[in-house]
């Protein structure tokens, strides 16, 4: 019988093997001019580079007025950002109108919020049910008797009219994220209960949060939530747009859950009903860690879109970060052409760093999760 022509004869020459690492000018050269298209975007990529960032570098640090007593400098022909004016304006961007003498009060609550906020992120970190506690149980009722005052324990009342800048940014921010989760989480199994009323008014709460601009819930925060409450209950101006802030937040939240909840095979809830766990035990143990790690960066870009809709609050009167920037650009000490972009710029400076190092941590909380998420529905 004749051997068939499309089967080799002799084994085929072994290929030498691949290339495990390449220098570094073959990384660069496969990625940005591997063909012509990836050689014509980068091409116009480093075109507007060339054009934009020289006179951006002439503006921010060359020809920048680092150093001065007013704005006399910051005016002169040809001078660039005044950075001096950031530094003389630094108190206000961070306190607004807080009493001086107080200051001490707010670098207290925030640091301690800090501490706590690196306590519950590190994932080396242990006794993380003390730090939860003492973030969401502790913080708020210390840093209210520190920002707010307390007369029985020697510390002046301090309205909070007088509160403003990266104080009630981050205020309204830490509201709204401390919230928005176990919030989002049980307006999600709500929305996905067997009971219909419970279902009906998640829903319904979902959908209508969600059907209406932030500005419009914060309005009605402000003019309404009063109306709901006995006059001796009325809650503050502040404390309004807090929970309208907290009410969006969680609306949104809730459509992330979700989504990480039917990401989760039901095989996982019956090997669980299996091995004898209840239904509680169930969604704590098994579903919920599966469906948050597998909505990482949906919960994370929530996160960021409502640290930046925080410049909202000011739409009801708040003076947030954003709105102390826009209020100081009008001392005539300080007037200048630069005075406005240099203010902008430090305030979009502001909310980059903290929305990226945001979204740093969400990557590294991935890479950590996803050996983990690969199992879902595995049987692993």
């Amino acid at each position: 019988m004749n051997q068939p022509a499309f089967l080799r004869a002799t084994f085929a020459p072994p290929s030498p093997p691949p290339k495990m690492a390449r220098d570094f000018f073959a990384h660069w050269r496969k990625n940005l001019f591997g063909d012509w298209k990836s050689s014509l975007v980068s091409v116009l990529v480093a075109a507007v580079a060339l054009l934009a960032l020289p006179p951006l570098w002439r503006f921010l640090v060359t020809d920048a007025v680092w150093s001065a007593t007013d704005g006399v400098p910051c005016r002169a022909p040809g001078a660039g950002a005044c950075w001096a004016y950031i530094r003389a304006k630094t108190p206000y961007f961070l306190y607004g109108s807080y009493p001086q003498e107080f200051y001490w009060r707010v670098d207290v609550t925030f640091a301690l919020a800090a501490v706590l906020i690196v306590w519950l992120l590190w994932p080396r970190a242990k006794h993380k049910g003390a730090a939860a506690l003492g973030f969401f149980v502790v913080l708020p009722l210390l840093g209210f008797a520190l920002l707010h005052g307390a007369p029985s324990l020697g510390l002046p009342v301090v309205g909070t009219n007088l509160w403003g800048g990266v104080m009630v940014s981050l205020l309204a921010a830490l509201a709204g994220i401390v919230v928005a989760l176990p919030g989002g989480i049980i307006l999600a199994l709500g929305r996905r209960s067997n009971l219909p009323a419970a279902r009906l008014l998640s829903a319904g709460l979902i959908e209508f949060v969600r059907g209406v601009p932030l500005i419009a819930v914060l309005f009605m925060a402000n003019t309404m939530l009063p109306l709901f409450l006995p006059p001796d209950w009325s809650p503050d101006r502040l404390l309004r747009p807090l929970a309208g802030i907290a009410l969006f937040a969680s609306a949104y939240m809730a459509e992330v859950v979700r989504a990480g909840l039917m990401a989760v095979p039901p095989g996982q809830s019956e090997g669980a009903q299996a091995l004898g766990l209840g239904r509680i035990a169930t969604l704590r143990l098994v579903v919920l860690p599966q469906a948050l790690g597998a909505v990482v960066p949906g919960v994370v870009n929530n996160f960021i879109a409502l640290f930046k809709d925080t410049t909202l609050v000011a739409i009801v009167g708040i003076f947030d970060f954003l709105r102390t920037v826009d209020t100081a650009r009008l001392d005539p000490v300080w007037a200048g052409p630069t005075i406005a972009a240099t203010g902008y710029v430090f305030a979009a400076l502001f909310y980059l760093s903290f929305c990226l190092a945001m979204s740093l941590y969400s990557q590294n909380v991935e890479k950590r999760l996803k050996p983990r998420s690969d199992k879902i529905g595995t049987g692993l």
